[in-house]
């Protein structure tokens, strides 16, 4: 063979496998990177890359790890699954694994919903925090700065590296049980500086955040997991409340965006829910807003999603087909599903599906590469040590007492501060330890009745009728409120002539009509210790509670 011959074919071998070696860890520009590997991806991989799927048992099953080796882009982790965090790190170690083995060793991006307050997949150790509408009362976006900083530090740890948060949906109904205290505030400038404030320390922490609901959640008390919420506004009203949050956040160049099951009929007329309109991802969150990062659907196991598309493998194509980069589903879909054949299927007949998969796809690889490739990542494979020497975050839980402590507002002050000495004898009713506990330290000779947070109307009576009528002979009742059948047990003890004290630890909507009680404190926040602990402080006379109810009656 001439030299010249032999130089074409070491060439042409050399050319052929610098293709095939092409893979995610090539040293090449990311947007080059993502267009290569996209351009090489089979129709399956291209699809795969743009589904989230979730498991429902304590490890990934067997069908969740046979996605994974088809290409799977990312994983959910759901808070079913979250008990043991150790082994939450042990599973996304195994999950990584599994797709470093895959043709182009792409990773996953693994995602949760860990927002603070009452929102929190990942169980175990982590931090139960007070949340956002304690920030809100609290008015410091250094607060929500380092709520999602500590909230992140711990999630980083397992592995997780990007958390569905924050939610920046408004708190405009006020009778919504789906967003409540999960809002910041009703005031849409508020919520998007104290939600860019939280995307900001989210990012800093080594996690991608993702601003929902969009367009907005906050209008509407019905939950879209069951129906699909109608918000019935003009566009004017819709753009100078709704869409200005997100204005804060694009600007901030915020990295993904979750799209809500939320029908706005004055605005999309079809009637079609944001998550399946191209007019609302398309046009405007990429066209007029110039929204640049991933666009992600809330899960699509939702009746706001199939309702309106019909099946499931339809709400899957819409989705697509309206801009969404990543298709959420809290369940790990079969491998013969229709969601999947029939989309795998129409790739091959429709080139404008095609390309749009294939875009999909690309936005998800290029945004891998720009986080994976960053010196701030989330491990691929957690190290389990790191899980018991940083969760809970030692840092976090200081930061979390003082967060909780700027937030407490008094709703009405009556005799405060309310001592051991000037308290008379103390009767504390409620149903969390760390209530009791800080009750204890405060009024040492205090009786206590106990009953279950989730009190149901049974249990109500019964403590009503059996265990308060031997419970009179005291001077002040302090009650920890967080539902309204806790309300109807404190509302016992009127006109009994005690002197009534109400700590709502959750919604403040509860006591927003209360006259008969001395004083009443909010913490606006879910099982949180620290929020029980800075209102009985505040109630002690120990710090003068500043906090400021975040919206208007």
């Amino acid at each position: 063979m001439s030299v010249k011959k032999s130089i074409c074919l070491f060439a042409l071998l050399f050319g052929l496998s610098s293709v095939f070696a092409l893979d995610f860890w090539t040293d090449m520009p990311n947007e080059q990177l993502a267009r290569k590997i996209t351009d090489q991806m089979t129709d399956t991989e291209l699809l795969s890359q743009t589904f989230m799927f979730g498991w429902a048992g304590a490890e990934p099953p067997e069908l969740l790890y046979q996605w994974v080796n088809r290409g799977l882009g990312s994983v959910k982790v759901f808070g079913w699954n979250t008990d043991d965090i150790h082994l939450v790190a042990q599973s996304i170690t195994s999950l990584q694994k599994a797709a470093g083995k895959g043709r182009f060793k792409i990773p996953l991006f693994v995602a949760t919903d860990q927002e603070g307050g009452w929102i929190r997949h990942v169980k175990g150790d982590t931090s139960i925090t007070p949340g956002n509408m304690a920030i809100g009362a609290g008015g410091y976006p250094a607060d929500s700065w380092y709520t999602a900083y500590y909230i992140c530090q711990e999630i980083k740890d397992l592995g997780i590296n990007m958390n569905f948060a924050p939610t920046i949906d408004l708190f405009t109904d006020h009778d919504s049980t789906i967003i409540g205290t999960r809002a910041f505030s009703d005031d849409p400038v508020t919520t998007g500086i104290l939600g860019s404030a939280f995307a900001a320390g989210s990012s800093a922490a080594g996690v991608i955040p993702t601003v929902k609901h969009f367009p907005g959640h906050g209008d509407t008390s019905l939950d879209s997991h069951g129906k699909l919420p109608v918000i019935d506004i003009d566009f004017n009203t819709f753009k100078n409340r709704e869409l200005v949050p997100y204005i804060y956040l694009i600007r901030e160049n915020v990295p993904a965006v979750m799209s809500g099951h939320l029908s706005f009929p004055q605005i999309e007329t079809s009637g079609a829910p944001a998550s399946l309109s191209k007019y609302f991802l398309t046009d405007l969150l990429r066209g007029q807003l110039g929204y640049k990062g991933l666009i992600i659907t809330d899960d699509m196991m939702m009746v706001g999603a199939t309702i309106y598309a019909g099946s499931l493998s339809e709400a899957f194509k819409m989705a697509l087909e309206a801009g969404n980069d990543i298709i959420l589903s809290s369940t790990t879909a079969r491998l013969n599903e229709s969601l999947w054949t029939k989309n795998l299927e129409l790739m091959t007949t429709d080139p404008d599906f095609r390309e749009r998969v294939k875009d999909a796809a690309y936005h998800v690889i290029k945004a891998k590469l720009d986080y994976f490739k960053s010196e701030n990542a989330a491990p691929l494979y957690p190290d389990p040590k790191k899980v018991d020497q940083d969760i809970p975050s030692r840092e976090g839980e200081k930061f979390f007492l003082e967060q909780a402590c700027r937030s407490v507002t008094v709703q009405k002050k009556g005799t405060m501060p309310l001592t051991k000495d000037n308290a008379g004898r103390v009767l504390l009713l409620g149903s969390l330890s760390s209530f009791f506990q800080a009750g204890k330290q405060r009024y040492p000779d205090s009786a206590e009745l106990h009953f279950n947070y989730d009190t149901g109307p049974n249990e109500t009576l019964w403590v009503i009728e059996q265990k308060l009528p031997a419970l009179t002979n005291y001077d002040t009742i302090i009650v920890c409120v967080s539902s309204e059948n806790h309300l109807k047990i404190a509302e016992y003890y009127k006109d009994k002539g005690k002197r009534i004290v109400l700590l709502a630890n959750m919604s403040p909507t509860l006591v927003e009509n209360i006259d008969w009680a001395d004083t009443i404190l909010l913490g606006y926040s879910w099982r949180c210790d620290y929020s029980i602990k800075a209102m009985l402080a505040a109630l002690n006379g120990e710090f003068v509670p500043s906090g400021v109810k975040p919206y208007k009656d």
